[in-house]
């Protein structure tokens, strides 16, 4: 019960995460953003050729410069792990930005989907170019079994089940021995497994990358011969007709690979996410603190990012000879673990670090396996985590989903159909997780200039205030010319990723298709679940202007007055309202009327906060109700806290000039309609005792 009285519960959120040191977040973060080194050298090879390391360094660019800055930003303006998509939420306000927050949440279980299913097909690359021949041999057996077992299904469908598919439904069903540690959210428990997993694999990855680049120094006219190479147009990618052999040619055909290497950029989405749990000063408001140590852990993930990368594309591209990459090569999806495995180099079967071998291989893998394996789930428990926070504030409830684990099978039947689709391939499924991660930066960078034009437009002006003042003038100007350039900036990091974004589907409508069925899938269950809810309260409290609207609203509970008008602001005035009804309802002319003034703000949200201003006038009161998001709902909940400590009052309505069939679809989408009715129906469900209940009357 709040300080009214009311008894309306709240609907009740998640518990607040437990905070930790901000380095140990991070590794959170890492699952997802490190593990990309599984498969980007490849990648990157395989799109760029021998211009690989420059096409990174152009996706290192984009990080530092465009990604970095877009999300440091939004952790000062979303300190409690809403993101872009609160932050829209907030900008853009209605049923207009209550879409806009649907489609980037469809575009979000894209992104998180997708990273699941290129995460396990990625480690069952790992596990399916073993040179074990025993795996190999009892894998082949398996795969020859399911086909049996599956052959009166079709021929088409156990044509399906090859060593890739095989051992990635494997992986994928270890996945869930992963969410038993993760269906809690990301507690003490996960940090125990995810900071040693993700240290051992960035210490790995470090020796191998720490072997190429020494070996590299050791022989360096393989450096020479690949800068020679790349200025002589030997690049191994296709030539465009207008490519010379020029740096300029270079550099513009470099720049021309991002959108094909996107996926180093992914990771940045699932900061917001965590963010809460970065530990800050207790009690601080605004936490300031939580927000320097978030953008810590995005400046070290980044700068770690970048290190890596660079170095794994200067390695991989220079010493593994590029049939590897080809199809069927063992480098293929895996070049980091062709090197610790000692593979054999451009120069020779000499590895790049003397313990490089199947020893080293192995463990390498071991750690690769389990590091994506935990990735893929980490981010189902993400997408858990950020449905839910938006969602149930438009009416979709997914409490019953989470404590049934039906969040957990919807995504889990998702998976397998994206896997089986792609058939498990790598390369299949990068076009359409590049989709939704750009899709999601895109968006981000868009967001953060329009919250900083808002934010110049509500900046004060303080040149009244230093008028006639030269340096104050000049502080001024100065404000105002860093505000203009850094809405400059944002726009061209936004117009990059844009560009990039479509440029990726543009190649590939696949992303697309998946967030669309999503993005439907939403907006299927928001309409469905706001129509079956439509019966609930959905008042949670009221709230005064001011002490002495406080104190009339409490006598006006405790009076005996017999009638209750709602009344339209600005449709009549109040006098010729209540002439009407006085005359029309045939009320005596002693009998007290209070007016109930109900203004909508935005009737997108589905739970109300009330905001109450009791206003005296003349012979008569009028109760302004603000904040409101439905009308039949605010006049309800008014209606039963009246009944509570006095006798209830009568409610009296004029005939509604809508149709039954545009008054129900208006109160379902605008929380307008045939008011009288619905406002009747919320107080028969809301008081079961018939004496307690307000009338209902319409004349």
């Amino acid at each position: 019960m709040d300080d009214s009285g009311c008894t309306t519960p709240r609907p009740a959120g998640p518990a607040p995460p437990r905070e930790y040191y901000w380095l140990w977040v991070m590794c959170l973060l890492g699952l997802d953003y490190f593990s990309t080194l599984a498969y980007q050298p490849s990648i990157t090879v395989e799109v760029a050729g021998r211009l690989g390391p420059l096409a990174t360094a152009v996706v290192i660019l984009v990080t530092l410069a465009g990604a970095l800055p877009v999300y440091c930003y939004l952790a000062g303006r979303s300190p409690r792990g809403e993101g872009s998509i609160g932050l829209l939420e907030r900008l853009v306000r209605g049923w207009k930005g209550k879409t806009l927050v649907l489609v980037l949440l469809g575009f979000a279980a894209t992104d998180f989907t997708m990273l699941k299913t290129i995460s396990l097909a990625d480690a069952a690359q790992h596990l399916v170019r073993s040179d074990d021949a025993e795996w190999q041999r009892n894998l082949k057996g398996l795969t020859a079994y399911l086909r049996a077992r599956t052959e009166p299904l079709g021929p088409g469908i156990s044509r399906l089940f090859d060593e890739q598919l095989t051992v990635t439904l494997l992986l994928g069903a270890l996945g869930f021995l992963f969410w038993f540690l993760l269906r809690k959210g990301f507690n003490r428990n996960v940090l125990i497994l995810a900071v040693p997993l993700v240290s051992a694999y960035l210490a790995l990855n470090g020796l191998v990358l720490a072997g190429g680049i020494r070996y590299l120094t050791e022989h360096r006219y393989l450096v020479e011969n690949w800068l020679n190479q790349v200025h002589e147009g030997d690049w191994l990618v296709h030539r465009p007709f207008w490519a010379g052999s020029d740096w300029l040619s270079v550099a513009l055909l470099s720049l021309l690979f991002l959108p094909n290497l996107a996926l180093g950029l992914s990771g940045f989405e699932l900061s917001m996410i965590i963010m809460p749990q970065v530990k800050g000063k207790e009690g601080e408001e605004p936490p300031r603190t939580r927000i320097r140590n978030t953008r810590k852990v995005l400046i070290v993930a980044a700068l770690i990012m970048a290190v890596y990368l660079l170095a794994s594309s200067l390695v991989t591209g220079l010493l593994i000879p590029f049939e590897e990459f080809q199809q069927n090569g063992k480098a293929v999806n895996r070049a980091l673990a062709y090197l610790a495995h000692g593979g054999m180099l451009t120069v020779g079967q000499e590895p790049i670090l003397p313990w490089c071998g199947n020893l080293f291989g192995t463990v390498y893998d071991l750690v690769t396996v389990l590091l994506l394996c935990l990735a893929g789930t980490s981010v189902m428990t993400a997408l858990a985590a950020l449905l839910p926070q938006f969602l149930s504030r438009f009416g979709m409830e997914l409490k019953r989903a989470r404590r049934w684990g039906v969040l957990l099978m919807v995504f889990a039947g998702i998976n397998l159909v994206v896997t089986l689709y792609f058939q498990a391939s790598v390369s299949d499924q990068r076009n359409a997780y590049a989709s939704g991660v750009l899709v999601l930066m895109s968006g981000a960078a868009v967001v953060v200039v329009l919250e900083k034009k808002r934010s110049r437009d509500k900046e004060p002006d303080s040149q009244g205030k230093t008028r006639g003042l030269l340096f104050g003038h000049f502080v001024d100007l100065l404000s105002s010319f860093w505000r203009r350039l850094g809405i400059a900036y944002f726009t061209v990091v936004a117009a990059v990723l844009v560009m990039t974004t479509i440029a990726v589907a543009f190649h590939s409508a696949s992303g697309l298709v998946i967030a669309a069925c999503f993005i439907v899938a939403l907006l299927v269950m928001s309409i469905v679940s706001r129509a079956y809810r439509a019966g609930e309260m959905r008042t949670v409290g009221f709230e005064f202007t001011d002490p002495q609207s406080r104190f009339l609203w409490d006598s006006l509970r405790c009076a005996d007055f017999p009638v209750l008008v709602p009344h339209r602001p600005g449709h009549r005035e109040c006098e010729t309202k209540e002439e009407h009804i006085r005359k029309n309802h045939q009320l005596a002319p002693d009998a007290d009327i209070v007016f109930l003034e109900v203004e909508v703000d935005d009737p997108s949200n589905f739970f109300q906060n009330l905001l109450v201003e009791v206003v005296p006038a003349e012979r008569r009161f009028i109760i302004k109700l603000t904040r409101c998001v439905s009308v039949a709902h605010a006049i309800a909940a008014v209606a039963l806290e009246m009944s509570k400590e006095s006798k209830p009052p009568g409610l009296h309505f004029g005939w509604p000039e809508m149709g039954v069939l545009a008054a129900s679809w208006s109160y379902l989408a605008f929380g307008e309609g045939n008011i009288p009715w619905k406002v009747r129906e919320l107080i028969n469900l809301a008081e079961p005792n018939p004496e307690r209940r307000p009338r209902v009357i319409v004349g």
